[in-house]
């Protein structure tokens, strides 16, 4: 009533290939590289973007006036 069956076959897994190590690059390259990426890394720093002290802008605000979507 309840099956009762037999269990499946299960195949074994395909063996992977053998992984082939990386070739090392020439140390110059490489330096030359991570000093890129350390100058990128500074490049993108928030001190650029901040444009007001800690009171915020406390002149007026520069408005272009009253204008209807499409004029």
């Amino acid at each position: 009533m309840c099956g009762g069956g037999k269990a499946p076959k299960v195949k074994p897994a395909p063996v992977a290939p053998a992984v082939v190590a990386p070739i090392e690059a020439d140390t110059s390259a490489k330096s030359a590289g991570d000093e890129e990426r350390r100058r990128r890394l500074a490049a993108s720093g928030r001190g650029d973007t901040v444009l007001t002290g800690g009171l915020g802008v406390t002149g007026q605000a520069r408005t272009g006036g009253k204008r209807l979507l499409g004029e």
